[in-house]
C-alpha cells in the first residue's frame, strides 16, 4: 500500500466570474461538493470561497490527480446546479483553475485563508487576488511564453 500524502490548495471561479454563489445558493453549492467529495474518495480538508470562486484545500491519493479530482469536483457540481435550478442562467464554472501545492508545515495558515475567504474578500477583489496568484506563483511568465 502506497503512503501518500499531497496536499493541493485548489482555486476555481465562476464562469465569467458571475457573482453566482450569493447567500443561501453558494452555501448550498458548498455543501453540496462537500458531499460528492466523500462519495467521490476526494480527501477535502476544508473548502470556501466568495460569490464568483472556490477554495478547497485537497489531500491526494496515490491514484489521485490534480486533473480529475478538479474536473470531478467542477464538474460535478455545475452539473448539480443546474439540474436543482439554483440558478436562472445557465450556471458553470471557468475551464482555467489554480492548483497549489502545500507544505505539510503551510496546512494551518492555509486552512485559515480558505476559512477567512469573506474577510479577506472585504480588502481584496478576486481579479486581485487572482493577478497577484498569477505574478507570485510564476503563472504569468508560463502564460506569456505560451503566447510565443
Amino acid at each position: 500500500m502506497p503512503y501518500v500524502r499531497i496536499w493541493v490548495h485548489l482555486i476555481w471561479s465562476t464562469k465569467n466570474r458571475e457573482p453566482y454563489l450569493l447567500g443561501e445558493i453558494g452555501s448550498r453549492v458548498k455543501n453540496h461538493i462537500i458531499e460528492n467529495a466523500d462519495k467521490k474518495d476526494i480527501h477535502l480538508d476544508c473548502i470556501n470561497g466568495s460569490t464568483d470562486h472556490l477554495h478547497a484545500l485537497i489531500s491526494l491519493k496515490a491514484d489521485q490527480s490534480i486533473s480529475k479530482v478538479a474536473q470531478l469536483l467542477k464538474g460535478e457540481s455545475s452539473h448539480w446546479v443546474n439540474e436543482q435550478n439554483l440558478s436562472r442562467l445557465k450556471f458553470e464554472w471557468q475551464d482555467e483553475y489554480f492548483a497549489l501545492s502545500v507544505a505539510e508545515s503551510e496546512i494551518g495558515a492555509v486552512r485559515e485563508y480558505i476559512r477567512n475567504q469573506e474577510e479577506h474578500h472585504r480588502k481584496k477583489s478576486y481579479s486581485e487576488e487572482y493577478t497577484e496568484f498569477m505574478k507570485k506563483y510564476g503563472f504569468d511568465i508560463l502564460q506569456k511564453a505560451t503566447k510565443v
